[in-house]
């Protein structure tokens, strides 16, 4: 059905990937296709909150990140699936829809919580993930 799909999981939030993956992994089974998953390390915001981490504190929640990624992978993912793990850093949205041109998936899947009258108002990752991607996006609710 899709030959390559992005699955953007949160983990520390199980429900962001509980049903989605299973969804994506049938999504590529039929075509054998690639799944990419991700994860995204948030900025600091704004500059002036980055002035009270050490100096490396980025380079190693990043790495300490990508260690968890796969680890995460190891454990849900089946073996023999073509996947490939990714670490994001910056605006959550702004990151899986950047990630989701540069490694030209056919579709995006995230997982998502039930609305709630706040999400209509602020709006959430997955429906800004909705509104300006470019590609196919499956919103699986938890």
């Amino acid at each position: 059905m899709f030959k390559t799909v992005l699955l953007p999981v949160d983990l520390s939030a199980p429900p962001s990937w509980e049903k989605a993956l299973p969804a994506a992994l049938r999504l590529i089974q039929p075509e054998d296709g690639t799944l990419h998953v991700a994860t995204v390390l948030p900025d600091f915001g704004m500059s002036v909150v980055g002035t009270y981490f050490d100096k490396d504190f980025e380079a190693r929640a990043l790495h300490d990140v990508g260690e968890q990624l796969s680890a995460w992978v190891a454990a849900h993912v089946p073996a023999g699936t073509d996947v490939h793990p990714h670490v994001l850093h910056g605006r959550v949205y702004d990151q899986i829809i950047g990630a989701a041109d540069r490694l030209d998936v056919d579709a995006i899947v995230m997982g998502s919580h039930r609305p709630e009258l706040s999400d209509y108002l602020l709006g959430p990752n997955a429906a800004r993930v909705v509104r300006h991607a470019r590609q196919s996006v499956f919103v699986v609710r938890g």
